[in-house]
């Protein structure tokens, strides 16, 4: 769907404050890579990723989805009884219920006429989240929605460890759980509205999606076990991306050299690679945060897009790609004209 009066008002985020390593990964995960005959440094050759962030114990994901909700709201001070929705995307939960976005709205003293719900699409959740909002502000129904994400990978890595501890785990099992180890921590918010309430803002065109839910089997997650068949989900993930990436030459007039910046969704090395690859993408107009954050879900979206805005690699009047993709499968990739 294209926008014409959506804009995005401010975006940020949040890095937790704890450095975890590949390596010290692989030193608690010692007994278990020597018995398999699996060399220690595997995690990091492999994913490119070497380290991630957690967050302090007790630190709950509506926790992280505030602090990056107060960031976003402080650098724009607007009058909170005019957010109209907050979405919270995240795939990490306090509770299944009552829903997360809730807790963050009541942390925030949103407004009881303040809509809240937390949309749930794997790693591809915030891009939902930001179309759902500019669809509501486009026929204005709300003057302001606040997005929220807040990821934290420390119970699953803790988990995933331990169970794989254990003697009777083998080869396949440490397979299918390998990229459990990948996953980072992290939080972002984003403030969209009309055009007429922020002419500075910057506008969001709109998007494209495209789904092969019929490899929704290769990546299961439950909040202390996932499940992956890293090999085809990242070559039915690329062949999905590149079916978008042609929807979006249409919808939006797409020329790879005409775009000023790329903000992926980020999984590892290999998936960032194969991705500029296959769509054919200027690899210096590709932010990389996996090498220090590993995969932080539907934040590393928004994440990418805070960071590269404070690097000063987008400027006014870049055309920004926004390039996401979830286990399921779902693709969605959209454009925000900076």
């Amino acid at each position: 769907m294209n926008f014409k009066n959506v804009v995005i008002q401010a975006v940020a985020a949040v890095e937790p404050p704890i450095r975890v390593t590949s390596k010290e990964i692989a030193e608690r995960l010692a007994p278990t890579l020597q018995r398999l005959g699996i060399r220690s440094g595997l995690l990091e050759d492999l994913s490119g990723i070497a380290a991630r962030r957690h967050w302090k114990a007790g630190t709950q994901p509506s926790d992280a989805a505030t602090m990056a909700a107060e960031k976003v709201l402080s650098e724009t001070a607007i009058d909170r009884s005019r957010i109209g929705i907050i979405i919270n995307t995240s795939v990490c939960r306090d509770y299944l219920e009552p829903s997360t976005a809730c807790i963050v709205h009541g942390n925030l003293g949103l407004g009881e006429d303040c809509l809240n719900f937390d949309v749930g699409n794997a790693c591809l959740a915030f891009m939902n989240g930001m179309d759902i909002a500019a669809r509501m502000i486009e026929r204005d129904e709300v003057d302001y929605a606040l997005i929220v994400d807040g990821e934290s990978s420390g119970p699953i890595t803790d988990a995933t460890i331990e169970r794989m501890l254990d003697p009777s785990v083998d080869e396949k099992q440490f397979r299918e759980e390998f990229a459990s180890l990948t996953l980072g921590s992290g939080a972002a918010a984003m403030l969209m509205t009309r055009r007429d309430l922020a002419p500075d803002g910057h506008r969001y065109l709109g998007s494209v999606s495209r789904s092969a839910t019929e490899f929704n089997n290769l990546c299961r997650g439950q909040m202390d076990r996932m499940v992956t068949d890293t090999k085809i989900l990242l070559g039915e993930g690329l062949k999905l991306a590149a079916k978008t990436f042609h929807a979006a030459r249409i919808a939006l007039g797409w020329v790879a050299s005409e775009l000023d910046q790329f903000i992926l969704h980020q999984v590892s090395r290999v998936h960032t690679e194969s991705l500029v690859k296959l769509l054919g993408l200027d690899p210096e107009k590709v932010h990389a945060i996996y090498p220090e954050m590993g995969n932080v879900g539907p934040a590393s979206v928004p994440i990418v897009l805070a960071r590269a805005i404070e690097l000063g690699k987008i400027r006014t009047g870049d055309r920004v790609a926004l390039l996401g993709i979830g286990s399921g499968l779902n693709c969605s990739m959209a454009e925000i004209v900076w």
